[in-house]
């Protein structure tokens, strides 16, 4: 950071190293939560030293978690990954199982966002006249949209105007100069908040529109206060007049709950305008700092009725366990009519809590539609049976699959989890490359010059099953061109994984990805 940048500052200055971690809230959380896993280690090794004796209890109780498992609605690359843990320790097996799937310490706060949720799911009515103009166009985006209201309030939106960011950089850039122009509201929902330059910035006009009067809004998920904010941080932000919470704090409860972080990120500024896409509130996805390399990310800005949906995504978040939440005050702006803009726009969400897996389900369906191509950006690659097989079939029918990964991991247990898939999908037709200069953190699938997703939705377990996400679906618009172009652009800097290349991987990688593997879902 230059000296000569004012940078806003909330938090003090932490402690370095060994005294930082010592003093942590980290490190008090951790040994909380070592102590109840002792705690059920020791008691499991009482029961042990009997075990001799109760075999035949032992088998009788394996069987009933297997059936249990076999009726559950769990996927089945989870219940193949848990039926491994049973077989290899029954007993803490089953008890680990039946301590996830009870959601001790976080029962009221899931049934709380469930409720949200579904008292919200109908209060955005679909426009008939919009859906009309495109039913039974061959597209499918008709289906897409009645699947997407289904799952929750969705409407497919016409006169909305989007605009493509290549560059976590453009996407700064833009926001700055909308939020300055910012007169009711403002509502942010993002994953990572870090202190820095694009925080400071950002903080600086926020700062300012409230003491303007403006609404200001900022939710961050409670991860950010074991990694990169003071637990207090809401409370500073409150002093400075900006309304904050953080989403699902962590608490030293060994619990599965803690699998359902809010992973995504939402802009919306006076109901006209609203950004998405995978650019988190931190210096690396702008380039400031360096970490994996070249940090590539994108993003999409949405000027029209369509900002709607965004809305009232951050509101359902925000008025959890609220009693007389006010919907109506936000959502009841003027829609701002893009006349000149064309295509449509789905913008949708995705939780953990319900039935529906809605961003696996568009993926699929672009990949199943598809005629031409499907180009896709993506971080990682931990994929179920069903969406490696969608993958494989559109290549097999003569779709041009291609899928850009990091070439630089920030994660290596994750990068070497997506070299397991390599072979299956080269040896189908997919084509793999890999981002030399440094890290992809795009989520980007394109098709056919006309259908397009930017959001947060990876292709892994994590976003696919366990994270509040969110994403922005787009048949005809003109920004389609954009992304394919950026694609392009993107794909001129890799390398493609060959057969070869395959073949003579790092054995670590290899190791460690196919045991990895085995509890992929869990991760």
């Amino acid at each position: 950071m230059d000296n000569n940048e004012n940078i806003v500052s909330l938090a003090k200055p932490m402690k370095k190293g060994i005294l930082r971690l010592v003093f942590s809230r980290f490190f008090v959380f951790a040994i909380l939560v070592v102590l109840q896993v002792a705690i059920l280690v020791m008691a499991y090794l009482q029961f042990r030293e009997k075990l001799p004796a109760l075999m035949n209890i032992q088998w009788a109780f394996t069987f009933i978690m297997i059936v249990f498992l076999f009726n559950s609605s769990m996927d089945s690359s989870a219940k193949l990954t848990w039926m491994l843990i049973l077989a290899l320790m029954p007993i803490p097996g089953a008890v680990l199982l039946l301590w996830t799937q009870s959601n001790i310490g976080h029962r009221l706060e899931t049934e709380l966002v469930r409720h949200q949720i579904d008292n919200t799911r109908h209060i955005l009515k679909q426009p008939p006249n919009v859906i009309n103009k495109i039913q039974h166009d061959g597209s499918g985006t008709d289906d897409i949209s009645k699947y997407l209201n289904r799952t929750g309030c969705f409407p497919l939106y016409d006169k909305t105007h989007v605009t493509y960011y290549p560059l976590g950089e453009k996407k700064f850039e833009a926001m700055l100069k909308e939020l300055e122009k910012a007169e009711k509201f403002i509502f942010m929902e993002y994953f990572i908040v870090e202190e820095g330059y694009m925080w400071g910035r950002i903080l600086d006009i926020l700062i300012r529109k409230a003491a303007q009067g403006v609404e200001v809004r900022v939710m961050y998920d409670g991860m950010c206060e074991m990694s990169t904010l003071p637990a207090d941080y809401a409370k500073l932000l409150e002093a400075k007049g900006i309304h904050a919470k953080a989403f699902s704090q962590i608490k030293p409860i060994v619990s599965s709950h803690y699998n359902y972080r809010d992973h995504r990120k939402i802009l919306v500024i006076d109901g006209k305008v609203a950004f998405n896409g995978g650019v988190n509130l931190a210096d690396e996805y702008i380039n400031r700092i360096e970490r994996f390399g070249h940090w590539k990310d994108t993003a999409v800005r949405l000027k029209g009725p369509a900002v709607k949906s965004f809305t009232l995504m951050f509101l359902q978040m925000w008025y959890i366990g609220v009693d007389s939440p006010d919907y109506e005050t936000w959502l009841s702006v003027p829609d701002c009519q893009e006349d000149d803009a064309k295509g449509y726009v789905i913008p949708y969400c995705d939780s953990p809590l319900d039935n529906y897996k809605a961003g696996e389900a568009v993926y699929m369906d672009i990949l199943y539609r598809a005629t031409d191509y499907v180009h896709i950006m993506s971080p990682y690659l931990i994929l179920d049976g069903e969406l490696e097989t969608a993958l494989c079939f559109a290549a097999q029918r003569g779709v041009d699959v291609k899928i850009i990964l990091p070439g630089i991991p920030d994660k290596k247990v994750a990068y070497s989890l997506a070299k397991t898939h390599y072979k299956n999908l080269n040896e189908a037709g997919v084509k793999i490359f890999e981002y030399t200069p440094g890290f992809v953190h795009a989520k980007v699938f394109v098709s056919d010059d006309i259908k397009a997703v930017v959001g947060t939705i990876n292709l892994d377990y994590r976003s696919l099953y366990h994270h509040f996400e969110c994403a922005t679906y787009m048949y005809k618009t003109e920004c389609v061109e954009d992304i394919e172009k950026d694609f392009q652009n993107t794909l001129s800097k890799c390398r493609m994984v060959t057969k070869e290349r395959i073949r003579k991987e790092k054995l670590a990688y290899k190791v460690i990805g196919r045991l990895a593997k085995m509890i992929s879902p869990l991760m």
